[in-house]
Parts: structure tokens; sequence; C-alpha cells
């Protein structure tokens, strides 16, 4: 018997850490700020261990059917937590509230079940071994948890699956003690009975789990959902509107087909506006290949490196029919060279220095993506130019968040780079906001004539880099590897649009 809940235990602690997990990454997925989200996670999960814990006095007989109880109740609660999120998240009044509301829930569940444990093993193990070997169990499953969870559980599983196969793994814990210790179980016909609805229940979700992401994912979004995957960065959605196909990482839009040529041309078109004749390009970001297709209507150009984080990102562009369309099948270009690295490391390795470089990161709505609009990536990207070298990066929008995209300009300007500011209207956006940059100072040369373009003309760039009273210039605190100033001033100028 003892060798047996020393086992549950070691499945306990485990199971715990994961719904812990699960719960930071669909907050992350859905709330953006993966630091934050983990860490109120993690901060609400333990307090209620604690409260959980706390509570586990007021139990004072029939100690092991409280604990198969509680057992079954974690791996329900636990298993269907990621898709209740899902549910919720476009409907619910307050979705921060149910989130917690099942972190607590979870977390005083997983606390309640230790202290039981302790007193049932109680009179059959000396008491210093029996703290012992219960927090090393408890220690050894959490790290177990800690190391399959990103590497094996959530690669091969996905956040839906790992769910249902951890809320499966707990009721069978329940129903193996049942067997176990059927002569002391209270209502053991009943228990019996829910366990077993509850592994077959878990054990069908498992096998429709696609179609349940499907469904509840496509609660979120206007129109049918035509690629779906997660990944160890992000979970990348596809979706078919009426105005064309819309690309979504962790629920944020990231272009429409409808208008992303507005985008992309003015994202790129500049730099060349300001380099005559550029040979050798990098891109950052942009692993949908959009701004590598404006970069590649060059024929001068005569080398792209492009260095996207996710690889997953690269692969759907270059290999699915559909998206090569979109991009112009600008992954085939023998001139391309495509790098799965995170872009700081990257730059900080060394290498030829470019005569343009385009920065298609993500907004900074978190600090892993904050820092690569800091100072310290300035200074490590300068080491890959010449003195005219320019740069372009996409900065949120001027509108929206002011202080956030003249900060990015400060920071740039105390880098030491020449900064051009400019802004046009992207309508799936709204106003939205770019720099250019250089070590030395900007000269604008007429747009290439030859070079298709939809949109952008000499004059609507002219217009560009006006800047009404409104949107104008303003002082901000740089942002620095050690402050990520530019987050926090993001959040705070986004989330006044959505109340």
């Amino acid at each position: 018997m003892r060798a047996l809940l020393f086992a549950t235990v070691f499945v306990i602690a485990t199971c715990g850490l994961v719904y812990e997990l699960i719960a930071g990454t669909v907050a992350s997925y859905l709330l953006g700020d993966s630091v934050t989200q983990f860490s109120l996670v993690i901060g609400v999960y333990l307090f209620a261990m604690g409260m959980g814990s706390l509570a586990s006095k007021y139990i004072e007989r029939h100690l092991v059917t409280w604990f198969i109880r509680v057992e079954l109740l974690v791996g329900l609660v636990g298993g269907i937590s990621s898709t209740l999120l899902y549910l919720l998240f476009g409907t619910a009044a307050s979705f921060h509230v149910v989130l917690y509301l099942l972190v607590f829930l979870t977390g005083a569940l997983v606390g309640l079940e230790i202290p039981l444990l302790m007193r049932m093993l109680k009179d059959q193990v000396e008491f210093r071994s029996l703290v012992a070997n219960i927090f090393t169990f408890d220690y050894v499953g959490a790290l177990l948890a800690s190391v399959i969870f990103p590497l094996v559980l959530m690669p091969h599983l996905g956040i839906l699956r790992t769910s249902y196969s951890v809320g499966l793994l707990n009721v069978v814990i329940g129903l193996v003690l049942i067997e176990r210790f059927k002569d002391e179980v209270k209502g053991r016909g009943l228990l019996r009975a829910i366990a077993t609805l509850l592994i077959i229940g878990f054990a069908i979700a498992f096998a429709l789990a696609d179609r349940v992401q499907a469904f509840t994912e496509g609660l979120a979004y206007n129109g049918p959902i035509i690629h779906a995957e997660s990944t160890p960065y992000q979970r990348i959605v596809v979706t078919r509107e009426r105005d064309g196909l819309h690309l979504y990482l962790n629920g944020n839009l990231q272009f429409s087909t409808y208008d992303e040529y507005r985008y992309h041309e003015a994202l790129v078109h500049p730099a060349f506006m300001h380099f005559e004749r550029p040979a050798n390009v990098l891109v950052l970001g942009g692993g949908d290949g959009l701004a590598l297709r404006e970069v590649l209507k060059y024929t001068y150009v005569r080398h792209v490196d492009l260095v996207d984080l996710d690889p997953a990102m690269t692969r759907l562009f270059s290999s699915n029919e559909t998206f090569k369309e979109i991009n112009g099948r600008a992954f085939q270009d023998p001139r391309v060279d495509v790098h799965s690295a995170d872009a700081f490391n990257w730059l900080r390795a060394g290498g030829p220095a470019y005569d343009v470089v385009i920065i298609d990161f993500p907004d900074p709505n978190s600090f892993a993506l904050g820092k690569l609009y800091t100072t310290t990536f300035y200074n490590a990207l300068a080491q890959r130019l010449h003195d005219r070298s320019v740069v372009v990066v996409q900065s949120t929008s001027p509108y929206v968040a002011t202080g956030s995209y003249w900060c990015i300009h400060n920071t740039l300007r105390a880098s030491g780079y020449e900064v051009l500011p400019y802004h046009v209207y992207v309508p799936s956006f709204g106003d939205w906001g770019f720099f250019l940059a250089s070590r030395s100072a900007l000269r604008t040369m007429p747009l290439d004539t030859t070079v298709q373009r939809r949109f952008l003309d000499d004059r609507t760039f002219a217009e560009a880099r006006h800047f009404p009273p409104d949107i104008a210039w303003r002082n901000t605190e740089l942002n620095r590897l050690n402050n990520q100033a530019l987050v926090r001033l993001f959040e705070e100028e986004w989330d006044r649009v959505g109340q």
C-alpha cells in the first residue's frame, strides 16, 4: 500500500504542475504577455494549494474516501479547464475571473491531497521518513512535469489532448485506489461509476480533440478556421473571412489578405528609397514571407537572410499552396536563406553587414517581445550594419499608442540612429506607424518605378511623414532591457481601447 500511495504523490505532483502550466499557456495565448500571465497563474495556484492544505484539517473521517473524491474532482476540473477557457474567452463578461477561479479551484483541490495522504500514511511510516519521501516524490514529479510539458506533451499532443490525458491519469489513479481500498471506501459503487464515466468521457474527448479545438476557437473568430496549430512558441490560426484570409498569432491579428499589401509596401519600400540598389538584405521576423515578397521585387537584391523564431511559421508559408500564392512563393527564391533562431541571439553571434534591414516583429505586448525594441537590441543590430545601412521598424499605432510609438523613436535615437517617422492607414489595423533609421543621415530618393506597387508612391510617402498635433512627438522613458518601459506603456495604451 505504501508504494502505491507514494506513487500517487508522484502522479499528483506531476499532474498538478501540468495543470498550472496549461493554465499559464492558455492565458498567454488568449491574453498575451506570458510573463504576467504565468506569474499570476503561479501565484494564484500556490495560494490556492495553501488554502486547500488548510482546509484539509476539517476532514476528520473517511480519509481514503475523501482522497478519492478529491482525486476524481481534480481530474474533472483540470482535464476540462483548457476547453472551458477557450469556450468562455469570447463570451464571458469577465474572462480573468473565470481563469483565476479555475486556477484557484484546481490548486485548492491539489493542495487538499498531500495532507490527506500524509495522514493516511502516518501510522505506517516514521514521521521523519514520511515527510522526506512525500516531498521527494512531490518535487521529482514537479521536475518531470516541467520537462515533459514543453518537450513532449505540447509539441505532440497539443493543449487540449494534454489536458484530457492528465485528467484521465488522475481519474485512473482514483479508480485504482477505489479497487485497492474497496473495504474502506464509502459509496464505492457510485465513485466507481463516476470514475468509469470520466474515463470514457476523456477518451472520447481525446479522440475528438481537433474538432473540439476547432469549435471552441471558432467562437472567437469571425470566419471558419482553415488552419490551426500549436507550436512551442505560439498558437497559429488562419481563418477565411468575407474579406479574405486572416492570420492570427496567439489570438492577435497579423494580417488580412484584403489589405496586407498596404502594410507590407509601407514596411519595405521606403528603405529602398534611402539606399540605392541594396544587394544584401536582412528580414527579422516576417515568417509569413509577405515582407520577403516585397523585397524580392527588386532584381538587384542578391541575397536575403530571413530570421524567424518559429520554424512552423516559415514551414507553413513555404509549403502550403494557398499561402505560397499569398507570398508570391518567396521562400522558393534561390536568393533566400531562412534561419530559425531568436533574432537577438542571431545578431549577437556576429556575421556580415547588411545594406537594408527590415524588422517585422509583433507588437511589444510581452517582455519577450519588448526586448527586441530595447537599446540593447538596437546596439546589437548596429554591429550588423555599415555606415549607410538603412533599417525599417514596424512600430504599432501612433494614434492608439502614441506614447509607445514615440518611445520606440526615442530609443532608436538614444542608440545612435538618425530616425525618420512615418505612418499609413491600414484598414485592418487603423493608423499604423513605422520608423526608418540609419547610423548616418537619411536621404530620400524617388521610388523605383520599375517595381510594381498597389499603394505606395512618392506622394503617399511624403504625406506619410506628416504627423498632426494629436499624435506629434512626445518625450518618453527609453526602453531598456532592465526596465521594459515600452511594454508597460503599450499595455496601458491598448488597454484603454478595450475599455
